[in-house]
C-alpha cells in the first residue's frame, strides 16, 4: 500500500490519471543473495534489495539499511517516503533506497567491509551511472561510506562520507538539526512558545534522536527525557545532553547514567511534555497509545513512527503533528549539499551545510501552513499534497504524461 492516499489528496488538489499511475508503482527492483566465502569455514550470505520508486526529478536517493529486520516491503516503503521528502524539500533528487538483510553486530569490521565490497560488486552499474545515490542509514556508517567510495572512485557518488575523504561537514548531525530547527517553528508559528518555556521528550539516541536533543538544548528547551534501545532516562529540571553524550560515548548506550531516574520507552511516549520528537523506530505511536498521549506536538524524526490509525486519534485530539518528511529532511538535503559538492570540487563549511538545511525546511514548512489554512486539511496531507504536486509538474517537464 502506497504512504500516500491520493483519494484523501484528490480532495484538495488535482492529479490526473496518468500521474497517478506513475506515482503509485515503482520504477525498479533489485533483488539478489549476496554471498561470500571468508575462509574454508566462513561464508555470509543474505538478501539484498535495491528499489527505485520514481526518478521523475532525480537519480534515486536513500540510504543502505544494514539489519536482519531488512525486507523487500520495508525497502519499498522507505523508497516511496523518499520521493515525497526530496520533493518537498525541493532538491533534484528521486526516490530510492536499499537493504542488506544481515546483523552487522555479528560480524567484524573486516566481514562488513567484504560485504559491503561485494554489495558494490552486485549493484555497480547503479553506483557508477549515477542513477542511485545511496548514503548511511540503520547500520550503517560514514566509514562504510567511504569503503563505497574506495570502489567506485567517484566522490559523487556516495554521500555521508567522512569530512576527510569528500565528505560533508555537518552532515552527521544535520538530520537532528533539521528536526530542531522545524520544532522550533513549530513551537513558535503554530504553539505560540518560546524554546525557553518548552519541556521536550526525544524517543532514540541514536544519531537523529541525541543530535536532536543536543540541538534542541541549545535553542533553549528543557530536555526532560531522552530513550534508546537499553531504555529511557527521565529528570524533570532538564537532563545535561552534553555530558549524556559523553558518557555514551564511552558506555555505548545510556544504561547506567545515574543522573536521572529510569523509565521505559513507552512511558517517554506519555510523558506529559510539549514537544514528543520519535526518533528510533517505525509505527511507535499507534491505535493502542495515541489517546494517551500528552504532547502538544508531535516532530517526526524516525521514518513512519506514527501508524494510520494513530494519526487520525491525534488530529481529532488536537495534537500538531510536523510529518517525517518534512521533519527528518534535513540529512538528504545534506546530502545534495554532498553531492553538489562532489561534482563541483568546492568546499562547504558546516554553516552552509545547516543555512541549506534551514533555508530548504524553512520553505517548506511555509509551504506546508499555507496548504493546512488553505485546504484545512493536516500537516501530513499538506506536505504530501506540496510533494505530489512538485512531482507531477516534474513529470509534465520530462514529458512522463
Amino acid at each position: 500500500m502506497p504512504s500516500v492516499d491520493f483519494e484523501k489528496l484528490k480532495r484538495c488538489i488535482k492529479i490526473p490519471e496518468a500521474a497517478e499511475r506513475i506515482l503509485v508503482k515503482r520504477e525498479k527492483e533489485i533483488s539478489f543473495n549476496l554471498t561470500i566465502m571468508l575462509d574454508e569455514n566462513t561464508v555470509i550470505e543474505g538478501d539484498c534489495y535495491v528499489v527505485y520508486h520514481n526518478t521523475a526529478r532525480g537519480p534515486a536517493k536513500g540510504g543502505i539499511r544494514f539489519s536482519p529486520m531488512v525486507t523487500l516491503e520495508e525497502t519499498r516503503d522507505l523508497a516511496e517516503r523518499m520521493v515525497w521528502k526530496t520533493a518537498l524539500a525541493g532538491i533534484p533528487f528521486g526516490g530510492g533506497k536499499s537493504g542488506i538483510r544481515l546483523d552487522p553486530t555479528k560480524i567484524t569490521r573486516f566481514q562488513k567491509t567484504a560485504v559491503l565490497k561485494e554489495f558494490v560488486h552486485m549493484i555497480q552499474w547503479e553506483l557508477r551511472s549515477g542513477a542511485y545515490v545511496p548514503a548511511p542509514d540503520m547500520g550503517t556508517t560514514p566509514f562504510d561510506m567511504a569503503v563505497i567510495y574506495g570502489e567506485t572512485h567517484m566522490p559523487e557518488s556516495i554521500t555521508g562520507k567522512p569530512p576527510r575523504v569528500g565528505g560533508l561537514p555537518g552532515r552527521r548531525e544535520a538530520t537532528g538539526h533539521g528536526v530542531a530547527f522545524v520544532s522550533i517553528m513549530g513551537l513558535q508559528e503554530i504553539l505560540r512558545q518560546v524554546p525557553e518555556r518548552t519541556t521536550v521528550a526525544v524517543q532514540g539516541f541514536g544519531n537523529v534522536g541525541s543530535y536532536t536533543a543536543l540541538f534542541l538544548q541549545e535553542y533553549g528547551c528543557k530536555v526532560q527525557a531522552v530513550s534508546d534501545v537499553s531504555g529511557g532516562l527521565y529528570n524533570e529540571k532538564g537532563l545535561d545532553i552534553a555530558d549524556l553524550f559523553e558518557y555514551t560515548r564511552l558506555n555505548g548506550s545510556i544504561a547506567g547514567y545515574d543522573k536521572a531516574e529510569s523509565i521505559t520507552n513507552e512511558e517517554l511516549l506519555l510523558l506529559d511534555v510539549d514537544v514528543l520528537c520519535p526518533c528510533a523506530l517505525e509505527n511507535v505511536i499507534h491505535e493502542g497509545n495515541a489517546a494517551d498521549i500528552k504532547a502538544r506536538m508531535i516532530v517526526e524524526g524516525a521514518n513512519g513512527p506514527t501508524t494510520a490509525g494513530a494519526d487520525a486519534v491525534l488530529n481529532e485530539n488536537g495534537v500538531v503533528v510536523i510529518p517525517d518528511i518534512l521533519a527528518n529532511s534535513g540529512g538528504v538535503v545534506a546530502s545534495y549539499v554532498e553531492w553538489r559538492k562532489a561534482k563541483s570540487g568546492s568546499i562547504t563549511e558546516a554553516s552552509e551545510t545547516y543555512h541549506t538545511i534551514d533555508d530548504r525546511i524553512g520553505l517548506a514548512f511555509s509551504q506546508m501552513r499555507e496548504y493546512n489554512q488553505k485546504f484545512k486539511i493536516d500537516n501530513r496531507t499538506a506536505a504530501q499534497a506540496i510533494a505530489v504536486e512538485e512531482l507531477i509538474c516534474s513529470m509534465r517537464d520530462r514529458g512522463w504524461m
